[in-house]
């Protein structure tokens, strides 16, 4: 299981609009970054067969097989402050994660 946050759907649902998109978006884990894994963040117009679908709202997420793994209990959040704003990977099974927040180790 994951979590989005509701500010973190609005995010994505914006993005959507702003893209001119439809479909989910793809959460994965990528070997490679700075501390050994990067999260994977992109749109996709339908989930494939294997996929974990989740659905927050109307904002639907993929997850494939090999990345629940590393993504099970993990929180998608939205942050914005004076210095940087964007999504944060709240993700209970990172060990380590680099200072870009896009690459961890597990």
């Amino acid at each position: 299981m994951i979590d989005v946050t509701p500010k973190a759907v609005g995010k994505i649902r914006e993005a959507f609009a702003k893209q001119g998109v439809s479909g989910g978006l793809r959460l994965g884990v990528l070997g490679g970054g700075c501390s050994g894994l990067s999260y994977q963040f992109k749109f996709d117009t339908k989930p494939r067969a294997t996929d974990k679908v989740y659905e927050f709202d109307d904002v639907k997420i993929f997850i494939d097989p090999k990345s629940i793994v590393f993504l099970d209990g993990m929180t998608l959040d939205y942050k914005e402050s004076l210095m940087q704003s964007g999504f944060e990977f709240h993700n209970p099974h990172a060990k380590k994660n680099c200072g870009c927040g896009t690459s961890f180790s597990a």
